[in-house]
């Protein structure tokens, strides 16, 4: 059961206002530094003394931390987002996570490495649900979809530009430092935004806030949450595993050159690729005026996509990478994913599913790289490709059903609360 908050207040008609351009900014540098450790993986590993197959083994064990950070902080953030507001959630988070950037370039321990992606992972988690759930409720419900549309574009060219910093400096520890410098720097833009209206009024109506127990106490508010979750994993099974390990798919497929292949710049191709995808969705489930219609195409797009990167024997690498680029384009849903549960609660639980729910999604990688690598070691003998394609399939099959499971959300009004 709902409560309609009786009165609406007063949005801004322009889409490119300064929530928007500071959030969209916010979560390029949050992408940035989510993305940078798969682009130094190697180096920095072989820097810290690792080398043959346990720079994978290091790599997975790192990434794990840095997404148990995140499955963390989703929690810890989405309830401040509630409690407190957005805006000391955009405050806060790029706070820790710049600190923790800035440690990164410091570690001399692989364990060192490892509790500083753990931090990173907590600070990173609260960026992206603050900033789409302030915009979503900033803008008219007939404009939204735009102005999540640019935050998600911009913030996941943050991939792009870590890689072609990387290229610049040539030194993953001054990668690091430029992340976290670049984070400081975005805290004074934030004094110039507002909180949203719609959240104000919750504190004037002294309404319960952030019960994140209350996604799990209601039946029907449960699998609807759940049902958020299962849509996006499919993108962190391709850019987690697919992507982040592309050197060691590179070789299992034969590509010309595959000693060669980068998986920093696959990383590249790809989150070039999804700045496309994440602007195509974005504009045709406006132009459609449907969600579920467009997440659909790209979902069953993502599923085709990583068959074809799985069986791509004997390409050449460049022809590889622009794979990479198209399977970007695939995963190009996320905006659609993070505004679609955004559009699913009200406003007294808002922030709390929309900053949990992408970083539950994030959080589920290391139980995707647990049961591929069960599947790898234990049933096909080493059989990356194989054990890719039946993990990746049975994701995407539940992805789709979960989203059948979903209402329609584009245009709806988004001024009521949840009765927790």
């Amino acid at each position: 059961m709902n409560t309609k908050i009786l009165e609406n207040p007063d949005k801004p008609t322009k889409i490119l206002n300064a929530a928007v351009i500071v959030a969209a900014l916010g979560y390029f540098v949050d992408i940035y530094d989510l993305l940078l450790f798969g682009i130094v993986r190697t180096d920095s590993l072989t820097d810290l003394g690792i080398t043959g197959d346990a720079i994978r083994n290091q790599g997975e064990y790192l990434i794990s931390m840095q997404m148990f950070g995140m499955l963390f902080g989703g929690i810890l953030w989405g309830i401040l987002g509630d409690k407190k507001g957005r805006i000391s959630v955009l405050f806060g988070s790029i706070l820790i996570y710049s600190v923790a950037n800035i440690a990164n370039g410091m570690v001399t321990t692989v364990d060192g490495y490892a509790f500083w992606r753990l931090i990173a992972g907590i600070g990173l988690a609260g960026e992206l649900g603050a900033g789409i759930t302030l915009v979503a409720e900033s803008l008219p419900k007939e404009k939204r979809g735009y102005g999540t549309m640019i935050v998600a574009s911009v913030g996941v060219s943050g991939a792009v530009a870590a890689y072609l910093v990387y290229q610049v400096f040539q030194d993953w520890r001054l990668c690091y430092y430029a992340g976290g410098v670049l984070g400081i720097l975005l805290l004074f833009l934030r004094i110039s935004i507002t909180e949203s209206g719609i959240f104000k009024k919750t504190i004037e109506n002294n309404e319960r806030k952030g019960d994140f127990l209350s996604l799990f106490t209601n039946k029907k508010r449960f699998f609807k949450y759940l049902n958020c979750i299962l849509i996006g994993m499919p993108l962190w099974f391709l850019v987690g595993i697919l992507i982040t390990f592309s050197p060691e798919f590179a070789k299992a497929l034969g590509i010309q050159g595959g000693d060669s292949i980068e998986a920093g710049k696959a990383i590249a191709f790809c989150y070039g690729g999804l700045v496309f995808g994440d602007i195509a969705s974005g504009l045709l489930s406006q132009w459609f005026k449907s969600r579920k219609k467009i997440m659909y195409i790209f979902l069953i797009f993502n599923f085709i996509m990583s068959f074809v990167y799985l069986n791509a024997f004997g390409l050449s690498d460049s022809l590889f990478y622009f794979l990479c680029f198209l399977m970007g384009i695939s995963v190009g849903y996320w905006v659609l994913f993070v505004t679609i549960a955004a559009e699913q609660f009200g406003t007294n639980i808002r922030a709390t599913v929309t900053t949990t729910v992408p970083n539950f999604v994030r959080g589920s990688l290391p139980l995707m790289i647990l049961v591929y690598s069960y599947f790898r070691d234990s049933i096909f003998d080493g059989d990356i490709l194989i054990s890719g394609m039946v993990v990746g399939s049975v994701i995407s099959f539940i992805s789709l059903f979960s989203l059948s499971k979903l209402k329609e959300t584009f245009s709806v009004d988004l001024d009521y609360s949840e009765s927790v």
